[in-house]
């Protein structure tokens, strides 16, 4: 069943867990005059590939103006969100154009979607399945949560501080994102899909687009199904959707900030991940700023999201 945009807030501040408090608007455009340096994998990527970013940009710009279902299709999945289309939009350019080339049709999608769903699949490292993976002591500390949000990033948490890059129980860790470590069964590469979602995120997502998408709840146990979902397109754009969503209400309930007129700053987000780690920071940075008779810091967009600021009229004259 699907649920009104007026009813999502509710949802997804209750699962953020943090008291609403007044907002800031951070307006529309980018806050630096030139775009932030673009990290050296992204460069090496793209030049393996024998293309440019302008390329890549060209080409889902061309897959966004030749396929009116899709942007039907996001457009539905952004009022069900209670978002502007443009957030959606922006995640979709900003990994297609710094991450991997956008296929030249939608269908492609829906096919390697059923591709998947034939894998034999498992997410674990060194033998060991994540399901049984959590059920070590460490994680005793998430095992009272039950929203997938919270209890996946609490796990993440777990890991970070516990796991990555130690040795633990004559067992050694390596020093890497959990996504990367546990997630990726089929080689390095961690994102799929015209979302480019990895299915850390798809796992956390899972309750909101359940409530809200009425799909059905995703299981660390079903990692076919996990590739299938972030595969197909009808299945991914509100898991999309719910990601923007998220750093949207982080962004407002812990750091003071509505970024929700500004695409480039959630592109951001998406980006990098962590929206409330880092609305977190943000609003610690602040709190010093105030004590010390300093101006608060505004969100600021990193060089993926600051494409999607300076392409914005383009982008929103297909729509």
């Amino acid at each position: 069943m699907k649920l009104s945009s007026l009813v999502i807030g509710g949802i997804l501040a209750v699962m953020g867990g943090h008291a609403a408090q007044s907002q800031t608007l951070v307006p529309p455009g980018n806050r630096a005059a030139e775009q932030p340096a673009v990290p050296g994998a992204s460069a090496t990527r793209t030049q393996a590939l024998k293309t440019s970013y302008e390329a890549k940009y060209r080409k889902v710009y061309r897959l966004l103006k030749n396929d009116a279902k899709l942007r039907k299709k996001i457009v539905q999945v952004s009022r069900e969100y209670g978002i502007d289309p443009m957030h959606m939009v922006g995640a979709i350019v900003g990994e297609h154009t710094y991450n991997v080339d956008a296929y030249d049709r939608l269908q492609t999608y829906y096919v390697k979607a059923v591709a998947y769903l034939s894998n034999q699949l498992s997410f674990g490292y060194d033998g060991e399945d994540i399901s049984q993976f959590v059920t070590r002591a460490e994680f005793a500390s998430c095992n009272g949560l039950h929203g997938s949000y919270d209890l996946w990033t609490c796990r993440e948490r777990v890991w970070n501080a516990s796991f990555r890059g130690r040795d633990v129980g004559g067992q050694s860790f390596p020093n890497q994102r959990f996504s990367a470590t546990f997630f990726q069964p089929l080689y390095a590469g961690q994102t799929f899909g015209i979302g480019q979602l990895n299915p850390l995120t798809a796992l956390q997502m899972s309750d909101i687009v359940t409530q809200v998408s009425g799909l059905p709840a995703l299981d660390a146990s079903d990692p076919s199904r996990v590739y299938e979902t972030i595969m197909d397109p009808d299945l991914t754009l509100p898991y999309v959707a719910a990601t923007l969503r998220k750093s949207i209400d982080a962004y407002r309930s812990i750091a003071g900030f509505d970024i929700s007129q500004n695409p480039g700053l959630t592109a951001t987000l998406y980006n990098v991940g962590n929206p409330e780690e880092r609305a977190e920071a943000l609003s610690f940075e602040n709190t010093t700023r105030a004590s010390k008779g300093e101006a608060p810091k505004l969100p600021e967009e990193n060089y993926y999201g600051w494409l999607v600021n300076d392409k914005l009229p383009e982008l929103q004259a297909l729509f």
